[in-house]
């Protein structure tokens, strides 16, 4: 009789089909044969070409249960055309998109956040729905002067202010001062990462989780470090921003609270 070693699949027993997974652009998976990870930048007829955290690209072929997705084995299929009959095209926010639309008069209102990068990221993923809106976005250096800040804004019914705050968590420094603010026409919210660059699902860069930097470093040098990055800030930033297509490579905790501000801001006065 002929035996099969434990480890081998017997002939009869067919492997359970694995799902379908659109090969959408942004979606990161793993190649099963070559472990390659990275995230998908095109999709053609029978292809998928992947792109690596350090800008290297790979082809592969869409073969059933080729592709790891978060653990799983998954078969990527090639995603249906945009904009097709019953398929309206959407903005990176996922919101959909508003053919020709031109961006509105800016609102007396506007949404202020901490430093450049948080508003680069809003930017890239907002940046369409903002327009439409008429919703301007500023950047301040830190949040240690928001009170005056506000007072200086004079916000009002026609005016409303939102806020975003990295690392509002309670006891922290930046919930102090949130708390300091309640002015009714002013919506103080925020996320619980150190750095907005945590609100960047590490699936979509290709690692399995941001490093645990040690108290008293600096928390961006110390992850480009963890992680073997050139130790430039700048750059990494740059190349993180560039892995960041829609509102899928960000996490909830950051999509909630921005549109959050969206809605505040844009509200009509009664």
């Amino acid at each position: 009789m002929r035996s099969y070693s434990p480890d081998l699949t017997p002939p009869w027993k067919k492997q359970a089909a694995a799902p379908e997974v659109p090969a959408d652009a942004g979606l990161v998976v793993e190649e099963v044969g070559t472990g390659f990870c990275g995230a998908v930048i095109r999709c053609e007829a029978g292809t998928v070409t992947l792109e690596d955290r350090f800008g290297k690209h790979r082809v592969f072929p869409l073969a059933a249960r080729g592709f790891l997705l978060e653990g799983g084995t998954v078969t990527l299929v090639r995603p249906p055309a945009q904009g097709g009959a019953g398929a309206p095209a959407r903005t990176a926010s996922g919101s959909v998109a508003v053919p020709g639309a031109r961006a509105r008069v800016a609102r007396a209102g506007r949404i202020y956040v901490e430093g450049r990068h948080d508003a680069e990221l809003v930017e890239r993923v907002w940046g369409d729905d903002l327009r439409v809106e008429g919703v301007v976005v500023e950047y301040l250096a830190g949040i240690d002067d928001l009170p005056a800040v506000v007072a200086e804004f004079a916000p009002g019914p026609g005016a409303r202010l939102g806020v975003l705050v990295d690392h509002l968590v309670p006891g922290s420094k930046e919930s102090r001062i949130a708390a300091s603010v309640t002015d009714e026409h002013v919506l103080v919210t925020g996320h619980p990462y150190v750095d907005v660059w945590e609100a960047v699902k590490p699936s979509s860069l290709g690692i399995g989780a941001w490093p645990r930097v040690p108290h008293g470093q600096d928390w961006k040098t110390g992850v480009c470090r963890a992680l073997g990055w050139p130790e430039n800030t700048g750059a990494a930033w740059q190349g993180i921003l560039s892995r960041v297509r829609s509102y899928r490579d960000l996490e909830p905790a950051l999509l909630g609270r921005v549109e959050e501000l969206i809605d505040f801001v844009t509200e009509e006065p009664c």
